[in-house]
């Protein structure tokens, strides 16, 4: 099976976290991202715990994946640990 990880990975720069406008990539927000078979395995997390738009962003990550030929199916697993600080977020684009 080919590398599909920069492939799934563009996919999530759509999903956009809506207090700053960048995406949970270039935001540091997603900590794993594995593909086996036609799943796809996901852990993220959110700017805080308990964040109201958890369950939005959890569902944005299924459909953006969802949108790759050959997924049949994405597993989001949510943690706070350890927990996003703002040095995960990758420098803004010049």
């Amino acid at each position: 099976m080919t590398d599909r990880l920069p492939e799934l990975r563009q996919a999530l720069r759509g999903v956009l976290d809506p207090e700053t406008g960048r995406d949970l990539i270039a935001m540091g927000m997603i900590y794993d991202l594995r593909q086996q078979a036609g799943t796809v395995h996901v852990t993220m997390t959110t700017t805080t715990r308990g964040c109201p738009l958890t369950e939005m962003l959890r569902m944005g990550v299924q459909a953006a994946l969802l949108s790759v030929p050959g997924i049949a199916a994405v597993e989001v697993t949510l943690t706070w640990e350890p927990p996003w600080s703002p040095d995960r977020m990758e420098p803004p684009a010049p």
